[in-house]
């Protein structure tokens, strides 16, 4: 899957055009908070895991780390991400294009309770370079969120 694909699942939103390009990397939340010029923090991270039907993904906060414990109580098991190859078969993103949206059938999508700090956040949005600036109510709609789960931690001066 691509920025393409991602365009035209946003476009049932009438939200495509809000998808940004870049010609530097924003594959990392450092790179991304770089490129867009906002804080780490703002950039919403895909993170993907592993579960008993595939896979799973949590998107939270830039500076949220997930909390094995929280995890595991929410989820029933423990959190192991996917490797790289298991994202592309699993979920259909690449490595640092990771996102919410367009991903294969049957993967949940759970959103952090870090995010909800902020007015936007910064998805990426099917590639290693680009983002889409969105609302946490538009990040719920749009990426068919099956609940707020509160599955990170923050650093301490976040708290």
């Amino acid at each position: 899957m691509s920025v393409e694909s991602v365009r035209e699942y946003l476009s049932r939103f009438g939200a495509q055009e809000k998808i940004r390009e870049f010609t530097e990397s924003s594959a990392t939340v450092e790179l991304a908070a770089a490129v867009l010029g906002v804080i780490p923090a703002r950039i919403a991270k895909t993170l993907s895991f592993k579960s008993p039907e595939g896979a799973l993904l949590i998107v939270a906060a830039g500076d949220a780390k997930v909390d094995n414990r929280k995890f595991k109580d929410k989820f029933g098991y423990k959190a192991k991400m996917l490797s790289a190859q298991e994202l592309i078969d699993l979920v259909g993103h690449p490595v640092g294009g990771v996102c919410p949206f367009a991903v294969k059938s049957g993967v949940p999508v759970y959103l952090d309770q870090s995010l909800k700090r902020f007015d936007t956040v910064f998805p990426a949005a099917g590639s290693a370079s680009s983002a889409v600036e969105l609302t946490c109510a538009e990040l719920f709609e749009y990426s068919a969120a099956e609940e707020w789960v509160d599955c990170c931690k923050l650093p301490e001066a976040a708290e």
